[in-house]
């Protein structure tokens, strides 16, 4: 006599991953992380570039290089976010001992007070960068040739 139907249970465990599945994840993985991405960019400001009879490219990666804007009215711009001048060094220090190859790109209206230069050299100073470089309208020439 036959209990439970005469049906016999298979109940073996696969010991193989399956892996047929693995491209598509891969490829939706790279398809969300591309678009969760977001690329930090300044944004221009409509100044009035200084002039330069020679200037040079600098030949660094985008990610190495930290651009800080100079208003005529001595506001200072660090990623978009208005930052007072005493705070400058507090907030590049951390950017440098992290990334060494930093390069910062002071930008500034032709018509700043130099005080207001110097006053953001002195923080670069105290904060131990030691890259600098100011942009140009010579520069800026070049930048959208390139383009």
């Amino acid at each position: 006599m036959v209990k439970g139907g005469g049906l016999q249970r298979k109940s073996k465990a696969s010991q193989e991953i399956p892996s047929s599945s693995m491209a598509d994840i891969a490829f939706l993985l790279l398809i969300f992380f591309m678009v969760s991405t977001v690329f930090q960019k300044d944004t221009n400001r409509p100044i009035e570039w200084a002039q330069a009879e020679a200037t040079e490219k600098i030949d660094q990666k985008q990610k190495n290089i930290q651009n800080i804007w100079l208003d005529p009215n001595g506001d200072v711009y660090i990623n978009d976010v208005q930052t007072s001048m005493e705070e400058v060094s507090a907030i590049i220090a951390p950017m440098y001992r992290v990334n060494r190859e930093l390069v910062v790109s002071i930008r500034s209206d032709r018509t700043v007070p130099y005080r207001y230069i110097d006053a953001v050299q002195q923080e670069l100073v105290a904060a131990g960068l030691l890259r600098v470089v100011f942009a140009t309208e010579l520069e800026q020439d070049m930048t959208r040739e390139r383009r």
